[in-house]
C-alpha cells in the first residue's frame, strides 16, 4: 500500500502518541531521581485552589513540584490543541492530571469558561501566561481574566536546575542535566482586583512571577540560579 504525505504524517504522529509520552514520562522519573531536588512551597496553596502561573520553557519538572505541594491531584493543566499539545496531554495524564484543550488563539472563550466551571468546583488550573507561542515571558489576556472573573487567586510555580540544557526555542525551554540541583518553587499567592485595568494587571502578573525569592524564602540556595 502506497501512503500520501497527509497518511504517513498521521501514522508517524500515531506512533509517537503511543510510545513518546511514556518515554518521556520515564526519563523524567529518572532524571528526577538522579537530581538533588529542593522544595520551597509556600503556605498560601494550602488555603484553597488556585491558578498556577509558570512560564512555557518550565513545564518540563513541573508535575513533581505539584505532587508536593497537593497530596492528591486535582488540576486541569491549559494545553494547546496542536499536535505537541497532544503530547502534553498523555504525558500529564500518568501523572494523574487532566488537561484543557484550547488556547489564546485558538478556542479561547470556550477554554476560559471550562476553567471558570472548574475554578468554581474547586480544581487549580494551570496555564503558561507567555504560551503557546510567546513571545518569551510576556503576560496573555488568559491568567489575568480567569483571576479577575472569579477572584481566585494566581500562585507562580517556578522549576529552576543550576545546570541545564536550552533549547534554541522562542520559550529557551531548559532540560536539567541528570544529577544536576533542581529548586521547586511554590510563591505566595495574589489577587487581582477587578477594577485594575488590563495592562496594569499584566504588569502585576509578571512582577509578581519574576519576583526574587531570596526575599520571600531568604534562602541562600537560590543565589547561584536566580
Amino acid at each position: 500500500m502506497i501512503f500520501d504525505k497527509d497518511s504517513r504524517r498521521k501514522f508517524k504522529r500515531k506512533v509517537m502518541l503511543l510510545f513518546a509520552p511514556r518515554l518521556v514520562w520515564l526519563f523524567l522519573w529518572i532524571l528526577y531521581l538522579s537530581c538533588k531536588n529542593k522544595f520551597y512551597i509556600h503556605d498560601d496553596i494550602k488555603k484553597s485552589n488556585a491558578i498556577l502561573a509558570f512560564w512555557h520553557g518550565e513545564f518540563l519538572m513541573l508535575p513533581f513540584l505539584y505532587r508536593k505541594m497537593r497530596d492528591t491531584p486535582k488540576i486541569f493543566v491549559i494545553s494547546s490543541e496542536h499536535f505537541d499539545g497532544e503530547l502534553i496531554v498523555k504525558l500529564y495524564g500518568y501523572f494523574g492530571f487532566k488537561t484543557i484543550r484550547g488556547s489564546s488563539t485558538r478556542g479561547g472563550r470556550r477554554v476560559l469558561i471550562q476553567a471558570f466551571n472548574k475554578l468554581k468546583d474547586g480544581y487549580d488550573i494551570a496555564i503558561t501566561p507567555d504560551g503557546p507561542k510567546g513571545p518569551y515571558h510576556s503576560i496573555a489576556d488568559g491568567v489575568v481574566a480567569m483571576s479577575q472573573k472569579t477572584n481566585i487567586a494566581i500562585v507562580p510555580v517556578r522549576t529552576m536546575p543550576d545546570r541545564f540544557y536550552e533549547l534554541k526555542t522562542w520559550d529557551k525551554f531548559r532540560i536539567p542535566k541528570l544529577f544536576s540541583s533542581i529548586i521547586y518553587i511554590s510563591m505566595p499567592s495574589f489577587n487581582i482586583p477587578r477594577d485594575l485595568s488590563i495592562e496594569d494587571a499584566k504588569k502585576l502578573v509578571y512582577e509578581q512571577m519574576t519576583k526574587d525569592p531570596n526575599v520571600i524564602f531568604k534562602c541562600e540556595d537560590f543565589k547561584d540560579i536566580v
